[in-house]
């Protein structure tokens, strides 16, 4: 396996206790089921002093399942960084689906967006450079959007507002679709003590999150540990 197919950005991501289980995975069932296209951007991004922020590569495994499970047209997703798993999605859609991308800035998506063109599917991507909820807000006033969506990925966003995408993308995503929040196990920080100042708001932040979506019965959720964890919510 070459190097560039191990890096330890990848690994990094992982909250099993062995990277060198993570790196199985990875290479056994995440790598070689990889799109070139995907494979390409992965390791440029690798080259980014930000790299971490990245989604995991078996994190966006599991969305392409989800993506096909809910039939998915129509997406939206909430960070985008070098746009790793929006190109997935818009790989996964059909011809004729829409994945609209919020982003504050566009310089990381400007990285990724040559492989992009590349791959063929920058005409699915709605890019929008602005923070999430005007977009939110705005989509929300044209009635025939609210349960027009089939999908949503929220990741780095404003983590703070979390709750406020939520409660939005309640009314954006149709019965039976989901949404997925990234990084919601914070590293594994939200049950670990010892970790150092700097990471205590971002624990706290989805702890608070954590415990909302536990109690939020609008939605059947699940908890998992790919990435930095991941929790799906699929609206009832």
């Amino acid at each position: 396996m070459a190097n560039d197919e191990a890096n330890a950005s990848d690994f990094s991501k992982g909250l099993l206790q062995s990277k060198e289980l993570y790196k199985y995975i990875l290479e056994t069932s995440v790598y070689p089921r990889e799109q070139d296209a995907l494979k390409e951007l992965r390791i440029l991004t690798h080259n980014h002093a930000l790299a971490i922020m990245a989604a995991a590569p078996d994190v966006c495994q599991l969305i392409d399942m989800l993506l096909k499970l809910v039939n998915a047209r129509k997406t939206i997703e909430l960070g985008i960084f070098t746009g790793y798993s929006l190109l997935l999605t818009a790989l996964t859609l059909p011809e004729d689906g829409k994945a609209i991308a919020i982003n504050v800035n566009r310089s990381s998506y400007e990285l990724g967006l040559p492989v992009i063109k590349k791959a063929g599917v920058e005409d699915k991507i709605d890019f929008r450079k602005s923070e999430p909820l005007p977009v939110l807000d705005e989509l929300l006033n044209h009635k025939e959007n609210e349960g027009g969506f089939d999908f949503a990925f929220v990741d780095d966003a404003d983590k703070g507002s979390y709750w406020n995408y939520h409660e939005r993308l309640m009314r954006l995503i149709k019965v039976c679709g989901i949404i997925v929040y990234d990084k919601t196990l914070w590293g594994g920080s939200v049950a670990d003590s010892s970790k150092p100042e700097g990471k205590i708001q971002g624990k706290r932040i989805a702890h608070e999150l954590n415990k909302k979506l536990s109690a939020d019965k609008r939605v059947q959720i699940s908890q998992v540990a790919l990435g930095h964890g991941i929790t799906m919510c699929k609206l009832k």
